[in-house]
């Protein structure tokens, strides 16, 4: 690994590979996702992590840990084009400037998915989904993903009936309508 100033790896995230920096990756925690293919940089004792979709490195903490594993998810495993995926954008909720973590849209431009992510130190809870249930009433997505890295939890709106239903998981992108519209 380069140990100058300004570092940048290219790294299949395994514990084993990055106990060689564990100062650096000391906090950062095994999630429950499938390992994937980080870029990291170090600059000034500060590792940052590469965001394939806000393409630029962002400081590691424990949520962005959980984040990119969820983009990375949301890509490589659930199919989902890069283009329709949308990190960190600002909206207003009751008048309030809030942050949401992943958006994925339709192809129409409708919203198809928020993900709410939360660091592995944090347990979810009704607080979390009452969160993620006030952005969806700006943004009207079909599905709802909370996740802390560890624990993840699927739910598809029910608008009619003002209330959403638990799934095991999120459809893939190609299983969904309007699919040759990519």
């Amino acid at each position: 690994m380069p140990n100058s100033k300004n570092e940048v790896w290219d790294l299949v995230f395994d514990f084993c590979e990055l106990t060689l920096k564990k100062s650096q990756f000391a906090s950062m925690h095994e999630l429950n996702f499938s390992k994937f293919k980080f870029r990291f940089k170090s600059n000034e004792n500060k590792v940052s992590i590469f965001d394939e979709i806000r393409k630029k490195f962002i400081i590691l903490q424990p949520e962005e840990w959980v984040r990119q594993h969820c983009v990375q998810f949301l890509i490589q495993q659930k199919k989902y084009p890069k283009s329709l995926i949308n990190v960190e954008k600002e909206l207003k909720v009751n008048g309030l400037t809030k942050r949401y973590d992943i958006v994925v849209f339709n192809p129409d431009g409708s919203i198809h998915l928020i993900v709410e992510c939360k660091s592995y130190k944090i347990k979810i809870n009704q607080t979390t989904f009452d969160q993620i249930a006030r952005y969806n009433l700006s943004l009207n997505a079909s599905y709802l993903m909370v996740t802390n890295g560890i624990n993840h939890y699927y739910c598809m709106m029910d608008f009619k009936n003002e209330r959403y239903e638990f799934l095991k998981d999120i459809p893939n992108y190609t299983s969904l309508p309007n699919e040759d519209e990519q």
